[in-house]
C-alpha cells in the first residue's frame, strides 16, 4: 500500500514540476518573470520595507522585556528578540533591553539592563526557560504538569525590577515578549502609563499540548488583557488567543517571524557529515528541541517506513530535550538506531553546516506557533517538509507540507524529495528566494507601525 502511495505522490509531484517548468518557459518567452512550480498557486510575496523610509521614522524609545538573548538562549524566543531589536534600531528606535538576570551579553543596537544587586534573582535553572520540558514538570496528585515551585516567584521578582526600570528609564512604549515577561511589562505600564505591546511567541496551550498550568495561564491572560495591542506570530496563535483568553480579535495583529536576509558564509573546515555524504548517504535533518510539541516521535515512525524503501538515509536529530532518551529508545525498538544520529544542540557554524549538509529538512511539529528553523533551512537552500500544524506553513509556499500524525504521507514525501532531483532543485531555489522575503526588517517594520499607532507625535525632538 505504501509503495502505491509513494508512486502516486512521486508521479503527481513530477507532473507538477514538469508543468511548472513548461509554464515558466512559455512565460519567459512572453517576457513574464516566473519563480517556479509554486508560482502556480502562491500569492504575492510581502513587500520589503524601504531602508531609507525606516531610517526617517520619528525617534522612538522602546523599553523591551525578554527572558533570553543569544548566545544565552534555549530556543527561538531569544533569536526573535535579537532579530527584532536589531531591525527596530535601524528604524530610529533606541532599545533598552531588560533581562531578568545578569548575562555576558552586549550589542551595538541595544542597551542591556539587569537587576540591581539589592534585588535578589536566582540563577535560572533548567525550568526557568521559555521552553520548560513537559517531562520535567512537577506532577500534582492528579498527574497534571506543574512548573517548578519558584517559577512564579522568579517572574514576580522580574516584575519588581521592571517597575524600578520604568521609573528611571525614559521610554515611549513597552514591548514584552511571552508570558515570562508579561508581568514585568504590566508593572512598567502601571508606573509610567506608557502603552504596552505584548508579543506572543507561544501560548501555554501550545507549549503543553493543552495540559496547562493555571498559574501560567492567569499571568498570560492578565498580560494580554492589560496590553494595548497584541502581536501573534501566526494566525493559529491568534485564534488561540481570541478563543482561550477572551481577547477581542481586533486587538491582535499577526506578524510572522523573520530571518536574517543573507546566510552566513560556510566554513571551509571539514564537517562531521562529510564522510556520510561521501559514502552515498542522504541526510534528513530535524533541528529543534526534542520535546512533545516538536513531534520527534512522529518523524521516527515515518523514518522507519522510509528506510524500508531506501536504506541509504541517515536521520539527524539535532537538539536536546526531555524526550531525547525516549526517542533513542524508540529508534532502537524500531530497529533503526544505526540510521539515527543525535549530535546534540547545535549553534553557530555547526548549525549552519548541518543545514547545508542536509538533503531535506523535516519539521514534524504537533503544535508550532511559528517555526524559525524552517526559515533557517530554506535560507540555506535546503528543501523543507513542514507540518501543516505550524505557523510557518501559513507564511511559506515553497515547501512540502504534511500532517504530523500521517507517517505514511510524511515518508512518501521524504522519499519523493530525496529521489526526484527536479523537485528538490525547485524547492531549494524557490525556498531560498522566499526565505529572503521573510526578513526581520519586514517583521520589525510592521511592529513599528503598531507602536507608532499607540505613540503620539512628540511635541519636541528628543535630545
Amino acid at each position: 500500500m505504501l509503495n502505491l502511495f509513494i508512486s502516486f505522490i512521486a508521479l503527481a509531484i513530477s507532473s507538477l514540476v514538469v508543468y511548472g517548468m513548461a509554464v515558466a518557459a512559455r512565460s519567459r518567452k512572453a517576457g513574464v518573470a516566473q519563480v517556479g512550480i509554486s508560482s502556480l498557486t502562491s500569492s504575492a510575496q510581502p513587500p520589503q520595507p524601504d531602508a531609507r523610509g525606516e531610517a526617517q521614522r520619528k525617534p522612538l524609545r522602546v523599553l523591551m522585556f525578554g527572558w533570553e538573548f543569544p548566545p544565552f538562549n534555549s530556543g527561538g524566543l531569544g533569536v526573535a528578540c535579537e532579530g527584532l531589536a536589531r531591525a527596530l534600531s535601524r528604524g530610529n528606535a533606541s532599545i533598552a533591553f531588560v533581562l531578568p538576570r545578569r548575562l555576558g551579553v552586549s550589542s551595538p543596537f541595544a542597551r542591556f539592563l539587569f537587576p540591581d544587586a539589592d534585588l535578589k534573582v536566582y540563577e535560572a535553572g533548567s525550568l526557568l526557560t521559555p521552553y520548560a520540558a513537559s517531562g520535567s514538570y512537577v506532577q500534582d496528585e492528579d498527574g497534571n504538569p506543574l512548573y517548578d515551585a519558584d517559577i512564579v516567584g522568579e517572574v514576580r521578582r522580574y516584575a519588581r525590577f521592571g517597575a524600578k526600570v520604568a521609573r528611571r528609564e525614559s521610554h515611549d512604549v513597552i514591548y514584552a515578549h511571552d508570558w515570562l515577561s508579561f508581568a514585568a511589562g504590566m508593572a512598567a505600564k502601571k508606573v509610567s502609563g506608557k502603552p504596552l505591546v505584548a508579543h506572543v511567541h507561544a501560548t501555554e496551550f501550545e507549549r503543553t499540548g493543552g495540559r496547562i498550568d493555571r498559574r501560567i495561564y492567569e499571568i498570560e491572560r492578565a498580560g494580554l488583557h492589560a496590553a494595548d495591542r497584541i502581536i501573534a506570530v501566526s494566525n493559529r496563535t491568534k485564534d488561540l488567543i481570541v478563543s482561550r483568553y477572551d481577547v477581542p480579535a481586533g486587538k491582535v495583529e499577526v506578524v510572522w517571524n523573520g530571518i536574517d536576509s543573507a546566510a552566513e558564509a560556510a566554513s571551509a573546515e571539514p564537517t562531521r557529515f562529510d564522510a556520510l555524504k561521501a559514502a552515498g548517504n542522504r541526510l534528513v535533518l530535524f533541528m529543534g528541541r526534542i520535546t512533545l510539541q516538536k513531534g520527534p516521535d512522529h518523524l521516527l515512525k515515518a523514518a522507519k517506513r522510509a528506510l524500508e524503501k531506501d536504506s541509504r538515509i541517515f536521520f539527524v536529530f539535532a537538539g536536546d530535550g526531555d524526550m531525547r532518551g525516549q526517542v533513542m529508545q524508540e529508534a532502537a525498538a524500531l530497529g533503526i538506531a544505526n540510521r539515527v544520529l543525535f549530535p546534540g544542540f547545535l549553534r553557530g557554524d555547526e548549525q549552519r553546516e548541518a543545514y547545508r549538509a542536509a538533503d531535506l529538512f523535516v519539521m514534524p511539529s504537533v503544535a508550532e506557533p511559528f517555526g524559525l528553523t524552517a526559515l533557517e533551512a530554506l535560507r540555506s537552500g535546503t528543501p523543507a517538509l513542514i507540518s501543516r500544524q505550524s505557523g510557518v506553513a501559513e507564511a511559506v509556499k515553497h515547501a512540502l507540507k504534511t500532517d504530523f500524525w500521517d507517517a505514511d504521507d510524511m515518508a512518501a514525501k521524504m522519499l519523493a524529495a530525496l529521489s526526484l532531483p527536479a523537485l528538490s532543485g525547485e524547492l531549494s531555489k524557490n525556498g531560498m528566494r522566499e526565505a529572503a522575503t521573510l526578513s526581520w526588517e519586514r517583521a520589525a517594520s510592521r511592529v513599528r507601525d503598531i507602536m507608532d499607532e499607540l505613540v503620539p507625535e512628540p511635541l519636541f525632538a528628543y535630545a
